[in-house]
């Protein structure tokens, strides 16, 4: 008995939010009607697409210019254009690529030089790992000048 009441729930609800919904739509569709003006893209539920010459809201009537033919409608066949995709041939595509990919290595060449100069710090931070025994080795008490002096004393020291 309780799932019934819930799925009757559940059916007034979509019910109406449906209802809901197809409001908000003939509200905008009013409101796009009543703002109508000379100028205005607009075609028809039959397919007619033209421009608005003049609207009579006072008896629903618009009349639409479709390339030089001027025609009457009821403003209730009155819909917005429909949106027409720009074309764009092959070979204007390819050209657009290309030119994407020239931008791209243009903005690149200052990310090689970067890399190039990490690189080289890369290759200065290994030659410093490879001194840093060698400073070791000289931190135990021997400076380099002093090695060279202390060995030649060793020297004439055995002598």
């Amino acid at each position: 008995m309780m799932f019934l009441v819930l799925i009757v729930v559940v059916m007034v609800g979509m019910m109406w939010w449906q209802s809901r919904k197809a409001k908000q739509q003939q509200g905008k569709t009013q409101d796009f009607r009543s703002n109508l003006k000379p100028g205005d893209q607009v075609a028809t539920f039959s397919g007619l697409i033209g421009t608005v010459e003049s609207v009579d809201l006072d008896i629903d009537q618009i009349v639409i210019n479709s390339e030089g033919t001027l025609s009457r409608w009821r403003i209730q066949a009155v819909t917005e254009p429909p949106v027409v995709p720009n074309y764009v041939s092959d070979e204007e595509f390819a050209k657009q690529q290309e030119e994407e990919k020239d931008q791209e290595e243009q903005t690149a060449e200052p990310n090689d030089v970067t890399e190039t100069v990490n690189a080289e710090t890369v290759e200065t931070a290994g030659n410093d790992a490879d001194q840093t025994p060698r400073e070791e080795e000289q931190s135990e008490g021997e400076n380099p000048e002093n090695s060279s002096e202390n060995s030649e004393n060793k020297e004439s020291s055995a002598k």
